[in-house]
């Protein structure tokens, strides 16, 4: 069994990565868009954390810059 060069073993980790790099920023752009109309559907933003891979302060800064009112304490739809 031989060694790999260590830059030649680093190269081809970059080129993988670079091949899927486009594809996840798309699916975060879809995890995104997908969040957003379920928070203006009125879908709790706790519901909201625990179906996508955000973190609940990162939901609130999605709807906070997109406009979306928070969800009013104490009410809800039911």
């Amino acid at each position: 069994m031989t060694e790999q060069d260590p830059i030649a073993v680093l190269d081809e980790a970059t080129r993988r990565y670079r091949e899927t790099e486009q594809a996840h920023e798309k699916a975060r752009e879809a995890v995104i868009d997908a969040a957003l109309n379920a928070l203006r559907a009125k879908e709790r933003p706790t519901d909201v954390v625990e179906h996508s891979p955000f973190t609940a302060a990162y939901v609130r800064k999605l709807a906070r810059d997109n406009g979306i009112e928070p969800a009013k304490k104490g009410k809800q739809d039911g």
